[in-house]
């Protein structure tokens, strides 16, 4: 049975078409992955879904009262709840039933009407199959699942870190249990011991699902069904990824090949026309030109260009490329015992820990974007860092790719930024859209982008992955391994990383 219908939906976004009578149906109980390159319009799919957008044609159904729960991070929450309490309403409609049941009591205490008494009682019975007076139980392992326990149920929601809030209210709604669960991105800000708990949930949620994500190992084991957008198509598989993907190669392996028949038929036939048109054989000839005009002709097999990453490196003489003494991170206060790390130079290194334990704080202290709390740090003499931070802030969401470039580096021609941006994966049209109005794997391509235009030796990157599709990852992953000087990434997809670093470094509180 459909839970949700998306009928010929087109829709143009300023000059670029992003779907073309895309159609897609999802069922109950189906568990489906969302898939595409960066700029095919994944999330404008899903704002579709969610009502946030509409298509220029087509239509958008669903059962009249489904309960459909939508993973939204920029969600306004009261920042004077304090997590638990947000948490709390998930099961708004309860606590409204039990104060309906005390309510008729009361009025039963006045009136002595049965009736009244007969409600309170089936109210009571609803709550009771519930599992209402289970909902501290149900909270604290929700919370403890996705790691909140440790930032402190008691903490106010305007004290958290966008990452955080994400976590948060990925919990809230997951214990809203909805029919169907729309999910854009959810393990952006969570550590693998949590994508772990997060993938167990979903493989035992019994409703339907649509998640977005670039994660594969993390969609591979929670998909049933992959819905895979492509130059303004949809085209649904069934399987988890690997067996999406395969398929996916076999239909194109055999278009391909069907293209290339017709396209060598063709040359065949026109060649016999060319020759045969004004000679003995032109009644022959007119006859094979009516059957071309009404060939129904393939459409030539479209791809797209894979980005290319490039950065620049700046020689330098050393052993070491940082170590750190007794080194204390934090704000106001400390989030780690004092740190003692030392990496050699060309080292490539990961570091692992859990959502919140100071990971970032690090990598910005190292940086000395926020001041050290006790201890100290060393780099040698010309270390030149090049950092890529994970949120997508700009200072001017107005800007295009080209003139925030512009303004970063105004000795660099037109021409060109032009050209690093193509490579980069952005080509001509997008360089001239608003960086408010790209994807979030867009905005990640120009972030590097300005990266290939800077000299360096030390590469940090602070969760590079969160938004780009397959092909941008490769292409990531192959440039730090051919970049000579030293690389520190944070990393929630090990996938990424593993096969990459020289070690993992795990820090814990």
């Amino acid at each position: 049975m459909s839970v949700l219908t998306l009928t010929d939906i087109s829709h143009q976004f300023g000059d670029k078409l992003l779907y073309e009578e895309l159609n897609l149906q999802l069922n109950r109980g189906e568990h489906v992955g969302l898939i595409g390159q960066n700029g095919a319009g994944k999330s404008t799919l899903i704002k579709m879904i969610t009502g946030e957008v509409l298509p220029d044609e087509g239509n958008v159904s669903y059962p009249k009262n489904l309960h459909m729960g939508y993973l939204d991070q920029y969600v306004e929450a009261d920042g004077e709840l304090t997590i638990y309490e947000f948490l709390q309403t998930a099961f708004q409609s309860a606590f409204e039933k039990e104060k309906r049941i005390a309510d008729l009591y009361e009025e039963y205490s006045q009136t002595l009407e049965d009736q009244l008494l007969e409600k309170a009682g089936n109210l009571q019975t609803e709550l009771d199959q519930s599992g209402f007076y289970e909902i501290d139980t149900v909270i604290n392992e929700m919370s403890s699942g996705l790691g909140l326990t440790v930032l402190g149920l008691e903490s106010k929601i305007s004290t958290l870190s966008g990452g955080q809030r994400s976590k948060v209210i990925l919990a809230k709604l997951l214990l809203e249990k909805p029919e169907v669960l729309i999910l854009d991105e959810p393990t952006n800000h969570l550590d693998d011991e949590h994508v772990t708990w997060l993938t167990q949930f979903l493989q035992e949620f019994e409703g339907t699902f649509l998640v977005v994500s670039h994660d594969r190992e993390f969609l591979n084991q929670i998909t049933t069904h992959i819905a895979d957008i492509e130059f303004g198509q949809l085209t649904k598989y069934t399987g988890n990824l690997v067996q999406a993907l395969k398929q996916k190669e076999q239909n194109r392996e055999a278009y391909l090949k069907q293209y290339d028949n017709q396209k060598k038929k063709i040359e065949k036939t026109e060649a016999y026309i060319r020759k045969y048109k004004a000679g003995s054989r032109s009644t022959m000839a007119k006859s094979r030109q009516k059957q071309l005009d009404r060939m129904e002709r393939l459409t030539p097999p479209e791809t797209t260009a894979k980005p290319i990453y490039d950065f620049p490196y700046a020689p330098i003489v050393t052993t070491l490329a940082v170590n750190t003494t007794d080194l204390v991170i934090g704000y106001e206060k400390a989030l780690l015992p004092p740190l003692n790390l030392t990496i050699r130079y060309g080292e490539k290194i990961a570091i692992r820990g859990f959502n919140g334990i100071g990971k970032s704080t690090l990598l910005k202290t190292l940086l000395e974007m926020i001041p050290v709390i006790d201890g100290e740090f060393h780099f040698p003499q010309n270390t030149k860092c090049n950092y890529f931070s994970q949120d997508l802030v700009w200072a001017n969401p107005y800007e295009t790719p080209l003139q925030y470039l512009s303004d970063k580096f105004p000795k660099a021609t037109i021409k060109e930024l032009r050209r690093h941006l193509s490579k980069a994966g952005l080509p001509n049209q997008l360089a001239q859209e608003p960086l408010s109005s790209l994807s979030g794997g867009e905005q990640t391509k120009v972030k590097l982008c300005q990266m290939t235009m800077i000299t360096s030796n030390f590469l940090i990157l602070d969760e590079p992955t969160n938004h780009i599709d397959q092909d941008t990852k490769e292409s990531l992953q192959t440039s730090l391994a051919n970049f000579e000087g030293t690389v520190i990434i944070v990393s929630h997809e090990q996938e990424f990383y593993e096969d990459l670093v020289d070690r993992v470094v795990d820090i814990r509180q």
